[in-house]
């Protein structure tokens, strides 16, 4: 096994685990202020590789612009479903939102099978995208780089917003305590928006990426990133921002090592891995590598 080799599946395991590490930090945003496992959220990944689709290939627009709008109108699905599923269920057993959550992802998926049939669709960005870096001895594409980068620059921005802004702090205040933030006059449905609206858009830019590596999209190709998303969020400690971005790095190296230095026999058993690493993760440290107990929040 050749140090070229070892070097390209690094790579890939750095691109996949900056797209777990967008779409977990939805899932621990959400998880953090209102405590819900929203599984709806890897089917907004879906819908954001739909729209890229529609944007690119049937309108015609530039890349920057597809983004843009994608990134909109993740954080719009996200907030709209909030504000219709989940906001009615405030005071409602943890439960119900956890059975809601997947009675809205079945109900997107099912739609979108309706209205835009279940066959995979081929899916290009543009051929620059696509063009290779150039470092000996291993493949890596623009598309690669440019997911590590817009990956690196929206999560720096993020923990900013989190830190340093008024709204950020909102949020901070309701995840520590909601109804002490809402006796300072915090607006706590705004804040809960804000999350949902956030960890929409991320995902939906992640699902552009998704299908853009991939090469082709279909309403049932959310799922799978979702859940494994949700593991690395759980693995870095959900509810904690560094570490949802850690776990999605950790889940992606591991994953792309477990397929490519065992093996190709052991190939078809990559997910088992993922779920026998959450295991073992939460038997050594049941709260994940960052996580708190529920006992030290406010």
């Amino acid at each position: 096994m050749s140090d070229a080799y070892i070097l390209q599946q690094l790579i890939n395991g750095l691109v996949l685990g900056s797209l777990y590490a967008l779409i977990a930090v939805g899932f621990t945003m959400i998880y953090g202020i209102v405590r819900l496992i929203n599984f709806a959220h890897g089917d907004i990944l879906m819908v954001g590789a739909f729209s890229a689709f529609a944007i690119l290939s049937v309108f015609g627009f530039p890349l920057w612009s597809a983004i843009v709008a994608v990134l909109t109108l993740g954080a719009i699905l996200a907030m709209m479903i909030d504000l219709v599923a989940f906001r009615p269920q405030r005071a409602a057993p943890q439960v119900n939102g956890f059975i809601t959550s997947l009675g809205v992802s079945i109900l997107i998926q099912n739609l979108a099978i309706l209205l835009l049939s279940g066959q995979p669709r081929p899916f290009n960005l543009p051929g620059w995208m696509r063009g290779n870096v150039h470092v000996p001895g291993v493949r890596v594409t623009v598309l690669d780089v440019t997911i590590v980068l817009i990956t690196l620059a929206i999560l720096i921005a993020l923990m900013l917003f989190v830190q340093r802004t008024r709204l950020g702090a909102a949020m901070r205040a309701t995840a520590e305590n909601p109804l002490a933030a809402s006796l300072m006059g915090i607006r706590i449905n705004r804040a809960i928006a804000t999350a949902f609206g956030v960890g929409g858009a991320l995902a939906a830019v992640a699902g552009v990426f998704w299908a853009g590596r991939a090469g082709q999209i279909e309403p049932l190709m959310g799922f799978v990133p979702g859940l494994k998303a949700f593991v690395a969020a759980v693995i870095g400690g959900v509810g904690s921002l560094p570490g949802a971005v850690l776990g999605g790095f950790l889940l992606g190296f591991a994953e792309v090592l477990f397929v490519g230095l065992l093996p190709p026999a052991y190939g078809a058993y990559r997910d088992a891995f993922v779920f026998g690493l959450l295991i073992l993760v939460l038997l050594v440290l049941p709260n994940g590598l960052l996580g708190r107990p529920a006992e030290e929040r406010a």
